[in-house]
């Protein structure tokens, strides 16, 4: 365990400004507003990923008259500010949006008003324009940024929040109690600043801040000086008491708690997952472990998150369960968070709300580990940790200074069950294949293990990659993450035949991914020699290799695939495990005793849905480490051909005439790793061109 833990809370970030003249000179208002809007989005201690929307009114003229006309940019629905370009903002024709508000009536025209925004288009912009357009366009400054810093969150989450607001700021920055994004927040804040000309911004209870300025530095520098007052304020006072109530229990050492955590993520994916496979992410962040840690993190995950760009992603409260459970009370305490879940949807449903979404909590807090999200991809499962990190500061800072205040129930559901949020949910394309799913690949770092990554992240899979060659894994996951994302591709350095090494390698794939659904047994190693040439040695590094690694590769899985409801299994074998071949008994024995030992374990995992096939390739020249050695030769010596015309040779002697590529394997690996083979376990796939001593029958 470790030490005493220390009184004073972990402070919460202050921002500095990052504007350089320097770069920003000469540009146009439109490159001023992404500029200041990626150094905003950059910053965690302003906003989180994906939140916040900055705008600018600009002078353009009408493409069809030529006539002068002024338009809102506006950060459009969707994207991250951080990596925001042009195309992420709506542009939108001043005029038409005032004419737009005047036909305002009241809050019953909410919905209506959005969707009337796209008929204020402007030069057919296709990017859609967010629920805050309104806040933007009603405003009468020329820059306005809305942000949903910690800070400030903290404040507006407080029970006494407006006090507050009053005493850091000295009146400089008004309150507006709360109320859901659309038109009619827009309007309340907009008669606010008329009736206080002399703000420079307003705390939104339960929600965030809204700056602005008379250019684009001023706003910048306007809403960094505000949040970094904020955080002053709060940090004094942390400084002078534990968060949360102080320490109720201590946090595992690094190691173990990190061996712990992958356990219960292994073991709490397939409860919360139903029918569709979902990927998870855990943060143990010193901010995360003085919250799960604590006296209050009861009281406080009951109350759930406030602001409402939070709890989109994280439901409105998560799941609290002590990691020392056993696995049957584990999942009794997930059935009781999918019925609070069910009674919450049924007290707070409206006639036209939409159906219930998953009931499974999102994030999960492990008092001593940290906290977990499961989601549908990676990616999702990640940005939901973040954002009750984000929720977390907010808890720390309003309770610092005052009590923490979610909001009231009912308008926690409509704004989760929003109907205008529910039509962006039916609008994203339906999932991939593999999406969620979680596959390791052994070799991962050759020819055809990348082909096989490459192949299964199209499908959607998270791909974890094992292989002892550093510097080949380095560059193999670089190109992967380029070629996909960087959160869908994890690996590890490890050699197969180490027994302790291979044990590591799955539990660093469960606690990036959450478990595992895929195994792909692909590591490979070949020597080329007549019989009394081979030397024990030689024989034995071979059979550690192609025996050893794919049995503890499959030992492995098997412990978490039973957990976790069934797998897929693929070893990646050869033609030569069914053809004898002159000089590699060494290789083609090891190549048949994989073969068999996939028939065997097939046998042992159909009871528990775990399927294992086996795909034979053959010559598979090009990538594949194990020609880059003395086996190019070795062959050649052993047809009696030059190392140049090899592959010609093995092309010619195919039934198709064709060479094998480490794509063709990894369409074969697809197919045995996807539910199109659902009812398929204990085959053989040759990717051989055609090799008459190869059949399987």
């Amino acid at each position: 365990m470790d030490g005493a833990a220390p009184m004073a809370s972990t402070p919460l970030a202050t921002p500095t400004s990052r504007w350089n003249d320097k770069i920003s000179a000469g540009w146009d208002e439109a490159e001023l507003l992404i500029y200041r809007s990626r150094l905003l989005g950059a910053d965690l201690a302003v906003t989180n990923y994906g939140g916040g929307n900055t705008s600018a009114k600009v002078k353009d003229h009408d493409p069809l008259t030529g006539e002068p006309v002024n338009v809102l940019w506006v950060k459009g629905s969707g994207g991250d500010l951080g990596t925001i370009a042009a195309g992420g903002f709506a542009t939108l024709d001043l005029a038409s949006l005032a004419a737009l508000d005047a036909r305002y009536t009241g809050v019953e025209q909410e919905d209506a008003m959005s969707a009337m925004l796209s008929h204020c288009t402007f030069k057919s912009n296709p990017r859609a324009a967010s629920i805050d357009t309104a806040l933007h366009a009603l405003l009468p400054y020329a820059h306005i940024d809305h942000m949903h810093p910690d800070s400030v969150t903290a404040l507006a989450a407080a029970e006494d929040g407006e006090a507050l607001t009053r005493d850091v700021f000295g009146g400089e920055i008004g309150w507006l109690a709360w109320r859901r994004p659309g038109w009619e927040l827009a309007r309340q804040l907009a008669a606010l600043v008329r009736q206080e000309p002399n703000l420079r911004g307003v705390v939104l209870a339960n929600h965030g801040l809204v700056t602005w300025g008379e250019s684009a530095r001023a706003c910048y520098e306007n809403t960094i000086a505000t949040i970094a007052k904020a955080a002053d304020f709060l940090n004094a006072r942390l400084a002078r008491k534990a968060a949360f109530g102080g320490r109720a229990v201590a946090h595992l050492a690094d190691e173990a708690r990190r061996v712990k955590a992958s356990e219960m993520l292994t073991a709490l994916r397939p409860m919360v997952s139903g029918a569709v496979g979902k990927s998870a992410h855990f943060v143990d962040s010193a901010e995360v472990l003085e919250f799960v840690c604590s006296n209050d993190l009861q009281r406080l995950a009951s109350i759930g998150t406030s602001c409402p760009d939070h709890f989109l992603r994280t439901k409105i409260w998560p799941l609290v369960i002590s990691p020392n459970l056993g696995r049957s009370e584990i999942a009794a305490a997930v059935e009781t968070y999918r019925q609070d879940y069910l009674a919450y949807y049924e007290r707070c449903r409206r006639p036209d709300s939409p159906a219930m979404r998953d009931p499974n909590p999102v994030l999960i807090a492990l008092p001593g580990l940290g906290l977990a999200s499961f989601a549908k991809d990676k990616a999702t499962a990640r940005v939901a940790c973040e954002f009750f990190v984000n929720a977390i500061n907010v808890m720390r800072g309003a309770e610092a200074v005052s009590r923490y205040r979610g909001l009231p129930e009912q308008e926690a559901f409509d704004i989760e069950y929003w109907l205008l949020e529910e039509a962006k949910l039916k609008r994203m394309p339906p999932p991939l294949p593999l999406e969620g799913r979680i596959a390791l690949i052994t070799g991962g770092a050759g020819g055809i293990g990348r082909a096989v990554a490459e192949r299964l992240l199209a499908d959607g899979a998270n791909v974890f990659l094992v292989d002892r060659a550093e510097a080949s894994l380095t560059a193999a996951m670089s190109h992967l993450r380029e070629r996909s994302s960087v959160d869908r591709v994890a690996g590890i350095c490890a050699d197969v035949t180490n027994e302790e090494r291979m044990s590591e390698a799955f539990r660093a794939c469960a606690l990036e991914f959450g478990g595992l659904d895929i195994l792909v047994a692909n590591a490979g190693l070949a020597a080329s020699a007549p019989i009394e040439e081979t030397s024990l040695d030689q024989w034995r590094e071979t059979f550690a290799v192609l025996g050893d690694g794919y049995f503890l590769a499959s030992r492995e899985a098997f412990r978490v695939m039973k957990q976790q409801g069934g797998g897929a299994i693929v070893f990646v074998v050869s033609k030569n495990a069914l053809a004898a071949t002159p000089g590699a008994a060494a290789y083609a024995s090891a190549k048949a005793a994989e073969l068999h030992l996939a028939r065997c374990l097939a046998l042992e995992g159909a009871p528990h849905n775990i399927r294992v096939n086996a795909v034979n390739p053959d010559a598979v020249l090009r990538g594949s480490q194990i020609w880059n050695g003395n086996w190019r030769a070795e062959r050649a010596a052993a047809y009696g051909i030059e190392e140049s015309d090899l592959e010609e040779h093995y092309r010619k002697r195919s039934l198709l005439q064709q060479s094998v590529m480490p794509e063709d394997v990894a369409e074969a690996v697809a197919f045995f790793a996807s539910a199109r083979s659902s009812k398929s376990t204990g085959n053989i796939l040759n990717v051989d061109g055609g090799n008459v001593t190869a059949f399987t029958r």
